[in-house]
């Protein structure tokens, strides 16, 4: 039996390249090995803080992600409610200090009526999109482009384009404003929700 053993490879030739090498190598069709660029997808319409429907599938509105579109009647309900709550907040204050008898009276009361609802719709709105009469008949405002909450200057020329021009000029405003709704699609919105592109929701889905 022989002892030697296997004579080893022989020295590479002058000039010769050495095998290629497999290891770490980029993918195929990219020859820097970076990853190739890819633009990132647009956000779904519910991204961020949508309407309230899970999982971005539909939420019944018009829009998915969109929960149910509030009542008519409840959204009614809501302005007799928080117009019921405003009147008597006033009539306290100011009704000790004005003839309820005289014209004078009941401009100064109206005046005082309308400001006082602007407000506290204002900084109802802005705060979580709902006031005391929204909250009862479980709706809220929301704005039509992602369904977050109204932004104050949103929320204030909503509240501005509803009371503002009753109170100044025409107290046949608030039928006009209010009964556009009713007519509206697919939002049914009023004319002040069309001044600062916000949809009224329910939240009871």
């Amino acid at each position: 039996m022989s002892t030697h053993e296997p004579p080893g490879p022989g020295p590479e030739q002058e000039g010769s390249e050495p095998p290629p090498s497999f290891d770490k190598q980029p993918p195929p069709g990219d020859p820097y090995g970076t990853p190739p660029f890819e633009a990132a997808p647009p956000p779904p319409y519910d991204a961020g803080t949508p309407y309230g429907a899970p999982g971005g599938g539909p939420g019944g509105g018009p829009v998915p992600g969109m929960p149910p579109l509030g009542g008519r009647v409840r959204r009614l309900l809501a302005r007799i409610i928080d117009a019921v709550l405003v009147s008597a907040v006033c009539s306290l204050i100011v009704g000790w200090f004005v003839d309820w008898n005289s014209r004078s009276g009941e401009a100064t009361l109206s005046l005082v009526f309308g400001l006082v609802y602007w407000v506290y719709e204002s900084l109802m709105l802005s705060r979580d999109g709902q006031t005391v009469g929204k909250k009862i008949t479980k709706v809220r405002v929301a704005r039509l482009v992602d369904g977050n909450v109204p932004t104050p200057g949103e929320a204030w020329g909503r509240a501005a384009v509803y009371t503002l021009p009753s109170v100044l000029c025409c107290g046949a405003w608030v039928v006009v404003d209010g009964g556009w709704c009713l007519f509206d699609q697919p939002y049914r919105q009023c004319v002040h929700d069309k001044a600062v592109r916000t949809v009224v929701v329910s939240t009871q889905y």
